[in-house]
């Protein structure tokens, strides 16, 4: 076994030989996730940007002690805008400030498309109209909002029936760390195995590995085992700051979230396998990686439900190697699953990882 453990001791060396792949495997996902914790759990204030189509803007008589009258350059359009704030406070629900902007139609368009408002609001009747994109949420919940505020209702300022809910596994935080930990071990597979060996090949070393007295088979398992190490390393470095900072905690089984930890690492692993096994050229290799991670980023439920997509596309969308393992970790994280709840996909995991590596190392080019 001195073969195999040289081999392994290799791979740990090229890995902590460049100082951006440290940054990369343990900085880059803590700093996402604070990022995007703070962006969506840290604060209770919002504010709303809405573009007004009127000669003057006329506020509700009933609200007028929240209006403030300011100037304002707001994107897309170059010339002052008189901005009118209309500011709705809630102890439970935090502070809501309506920024209106007065401007023409052909402006509001522009700033719609650059994202810098969700709503236009067309005064010029005297009877307001509400234009908005029926899909984006926060467009309905601004219109909503404005709608009950213009006819005289208090719904935003109504708090008597409201009590916040702080059951742990609740926050958008609880639903992303599991996420970016299952992404960060695909990526760090894919890209750590797949892309060097590509590259190993690409520079004709894999041909002078062969020559050496090399099982092929240790070679290609030095790489499951040093990437499995790293990507412990890895994910205990997320976890522990989101369980001191974010006070995050693991309501399920520690062998059950181990073992599909395992079944993960070993399903992309063997994917990383497949993939550079007759891959020669890196830009090639970069495309194939891309292809297979990008959809599974974007359809696996890592930032957001893939609940939001087409009903027929879910059940596919279940069976990607990345949805089971996101899926499964969340699952023990937030909802206290187990052995019994994790089987069905660390067995699914674990067969794909299986059958892409014997397939992989069947076919692999060394030379």
């Amino acid at each position: 076994m001195k073969q195999f453990w040289q081999l392994t001791i290799i791979q740990f060396k090229e890995f902590y030989r460049e100082p951006a792949a440290l940054f990369w495997s343990l900085l880059f996902p803590i700093l996402m996730a604070w990022g995007l914790g703070i962006a969506f759990s840290g604060q209770k204030d919002t504010v709303r940007n809405i573009a007004v189509i009127s000669n003057q803007f006329v506020s509700p008589t009933h609200l007028s002690d929240f209006i403030e009258t300011h100037t304002k350059v707001i994107p897309g359009n170059m010339a002052a805008t008189h901005r009118h704030s209309m500011v709705v406070k809630n102890e439970k629900l935090g502070t809501i400030t309506f920024n209106f902007f007065s401007t023409s139609w052909d402006s509001a368009i522009i700033l719609l498309k650059r994202g810098s408002i969700s709503l236009i609001l067309d005064d010029r009747t005297g009877d307001p109209t509400y234009h908005f994109d029926p899909a984006n949420a926060e467009a309905q919940l601004i219109y909503l909002n404005l709608k009950a505020l213009f006819s005289n209702q208090r719904i935003i300022q109504e708090s008597a029936s409201i009590k916040p809910l702080t059951v742990t596994g609740t926050r958008y935080i609880d639903f992303l760390v599991p996420g970016l930990m299952a992404m960060g071990i695909m990526s760090s597979c894919l890209w750590g195995i797949s892309y060097s060996l590509i590259e190993k090949r690409s520079k004709k070393l894999l041909r002078r590995m062969v020559a050496t007295p090399m099982k092929k088979s240790y070679f290609l398992a030095s790489q499951f085992v040093s990437r499995l190490i790293l990507s412990f390393v890895e994910t205990a470095v997320l976890i522990l700051f989101a369980y001191f900072y974010f006070h995050m905690r693991v309501l399920g089984s520690f062998p059950a979230l181990l073992v599909v930890f395992i079944a993960g690492n070993f399903a992309f692993i063997g994917i990383a396998i497949l993939i550079s096994s007759r891959t020669a050229n890196p830009q090639v290799g970069n495309g194939l990686i891309n292809a297979v991670t990008m959809p599974m980023m974007v359809l696996s439920g890592i930032f957001f439900s893939y609940y939001n997509f087409p009903e027929w596309t879910i059940p596919i969308i279940k069976q990607m190697p990345l949805t089971l393992f996101a899926d499964s970790i969340r699952s023990i994280f937030t909802e206290g699953a187990g052995f019994i709840e994790t089987g069905p996909a660390i067995i699914i995991m674990t067969a794909t990882g299986l059958l892409s590596f014997i397939v992989g190392l069947r076919i692999y080019k060394w030379t």
